[in-house]
């Protein structure tokens, strides 16, 4: 199989993981923590004080979808993620450069696999369980995610960019 058809299929997989969390189990966890935001989808982190509000709202249905179905696709997700970031900085850019890119994107992978974690113990401890360095840690891992997926998707759309004004020249020349 080709690199461009291994990757748009691995694209396709990462796409239909990220749907069903976003589309499905992550507003079932929101639903369940009466709208709160799950601790995934707060990218600045959270406060001792949040992640009790969230815990203690949250029911136990949504605690158990959240370690359960949402954790299961997460496990997925970070890997599949990382693997088309991987692939597409082999499309986009040369092998040294997409060497480098494709550390920060195994990072992100790695982070968000930790963060997982985390986030378990703090769903298994509970609101009047956690205190604030099991919370600090776990809010600190889901910055570093988010914060090294915002650098692995920039450095995507500058490639993709530079691909397009390369084929624009390419016309206009």
């Amino acid at each position: 199989m080709s690199l461009k058809r291994t990757f748009w299929a691995v694209f396709a997989a990462t796409v239909l993981v990220y749907c069903a969390m976003v589309l499905w189990s992550l507003p079932i966890i929101m639903g369940d923590a009466n709208g709160l935001m799950p601790f995934d989808l707060r990218p600045s982190g959270y406060t001792t004080d949040d992640a009790r509000e969230f815990l203690m709202a949250l029911n136990e249905n949504g605690k158990a979808h959240y370690l359960g179905v949402q954790h299961k696709l997460d496990t997925l997700y970070p890997g599949l993620m990382a693997l088309s970031l991987i692939l597409a900085y082999l499309l986009l850019f040369p092998t040294k450069w997409a060497a480098g890119f494709s550390g920060l994107a195994v990072l992100a992978a790695v982070f968000d696999w930790n963060e997982n974690g985390a986030v378990a113990d703090l769903l298994r401890l509970g609101a009047n369980g956690i205190d604030e360095e099991v919370v600090s840690i776990a809010a600190l891992l889901t910055m570093l995610k988010s914060g090294f997926v915002t650098v692995a998707l920039t450095i995507l759309l500058a490639g993709v960019a530079g691909m397009m004004w390369r084929r624009w020249k390419g016309q206009t020349g």
